[in-house]
């Protein structure tokens, strides 16, 4: 359940940040849309993808763990084909806007992590 949370709000608050300061990422929908964008991302980031990162493991293993990175921003764009709002033009504001997402997952996993 924690999992679940880290997740969604990395969703949501990367997607936020992804599209305030990287060029290439709009969006013109509202707050509430935004947040559906995230925690449907939340959900994929949850659900589906260790899935495909179990079913890709020997590619990951061969490239050292950066095939990873070509799943995470499959998931992303995922939504941004789902949700017409959003839009990432290009593939380094993809990249980025994935990197974002990775990183604050990671930092909100390490402060919401069991003790």
């Amino acid at each position: 359940m924690r999992n679940l949370f880290v997740k969604i709000a990395s969703g949501i608050f990367g997607l936020w940040l992804a599209i305030m300061f990287v060029n290439g990422v709009e969006f013109t929908g509202d707050l509430k849309t935004l947040l559906i964008a995230g925690v449907v991302l939340g959900i994929i980031n949850t659900f589906i993808a260790p899935l495909l990162k179990l079913i890709t493991l020997p590619i990951r293993i061969l490239t050292l763990g950066l095939f990873g990175l070509v799943i995470n921003m499959a998931m992303l764009w995922l939504i941004d084909i789902f949700f017409v709002e959003l839009a990432i033009i290009g593939l380094m504001p993809l990249v980025w806007t994935t990197l974002i997402i990775w990183g604050l997952s990671l930092v909100l996993s390490l402060f919401f992590r069991k003790k």
